[in-house]
C-alpha cells in the first residue's frame, strides 16, 4: 500500500473506506460534447463505407436508432442537425484448424549366412500410430466504427463496437444494438451534466 493510503486506515481507525469508488469526471471536451448531444433533433445516418454489407448494416443501424427514441431519422441531410458517419464490416467466413500427430518405430536384425551350413535368422518390429484432426468452424463477425459530426463538422460523439453475433439474432443487429445502447448511456451521462 502507498503511505498515504496506510496514513489514512491509521486515521480512520484502520477501517476502509466502505463507499465505492467514484468513475472520474468528464474532461472538458468530453463534457462539450456530451451537452451537443442534447441539443441534436435530427439525425441523418450517412452511407458506411466498408464492404458490400455496409449498406446492410446501415439499414439495420436506423432501425435500431429509430427504436430509441433519442432523435428524429431523416434522410435528407440539410435538415439534421447532425451526420452520423463511419465505417461497417460484416464478414461470415469459415475457420479451419488442422492437427497431426504420429507415432513409429522400426527395428530389424539378421544374422549373416555361412557356407558351410545355411542358417539364418531375421526379426522385425514396426510400430505405428498416426491421427489427424480437422475441424471447420463457421464464423459471424461484426463490427462499425461510427461518429456524430455536428453542422460545423465536430466530432462530438464515436464509439466503435463488435459482434461475434448474440444468442437470438446476427453480428450486424447486435453490434447496432450495441452502438444504440452506447449512445443512450451517453446521452444519460449529458443529462446529468445539467
Amino acid at each position: 500500500m502507498f503511505p498515504t493510503t496506510l496514513l489514512a486506515l491509521a486515521l480512520a481507525g484502520g477501517q476502509a473506506d466502505p463507499a465505492p469508488p467514484q468513475p472520474p469526471a468528464p474532461t472538458a471536451v468530453e463534457t462539450t460534447g456530451l451537452r451537443q448531444l442534447l441539443t441534436l433533433r435530427r439525425v441523418y445516418v450517412d452511407r458506411l463505407t466498408g464492404g458490400e454489407t455496409a449498406a446492410q448494416m446501415r439499414d439495420i443501424l436506423i432501425s435500431a436508432m429509430a427504436e430509441s427514441k433519442l432523435f428524429i431519422l431523416t434522410e435528407n441531410p440539410e435538415r439534421a442537425d447532425a451526420t452520423l458517419r463511419g465505417a461497417a464490416e460484416d464478414l461470415i467466413f469459415t475457420d479451419v484448424h488442422n492437427s497431426s500427430d504420429g507415432i513409429n518405430a522400426h527395428a530389424n536384425v539378421g544374422t549373416p549366412r555361412t557356407n558351410s551350413t545355411q542358417r539364418s535368422a531375421t526379426a522385425g518390429i514396426s510400430l505405428g500410430e498416426n491421427e489427424s484432426d480437422r475441424s471447420a468452424e463457421r464464423r459471424h463477425e461484426a463490427i462499425a466504427s461510427v461518429r456524430l459530426v455536428n453542422k460545423d463538422g465536430d466530432v462530438i460523439w464515436s464509439t466503435t463496437q463488435e459482434s461475434l453475433g448474440a444468442k437470438f439474432h446476427g453480428a450486424s443487429a447486435d453490434v447496432a444494438d450495441k452502438i444504440t445502447a452506447q449512445l443512450k448511456e451517453d446521452f444519460e451521462k449529458a443529462r446529468k451534466l445539467r
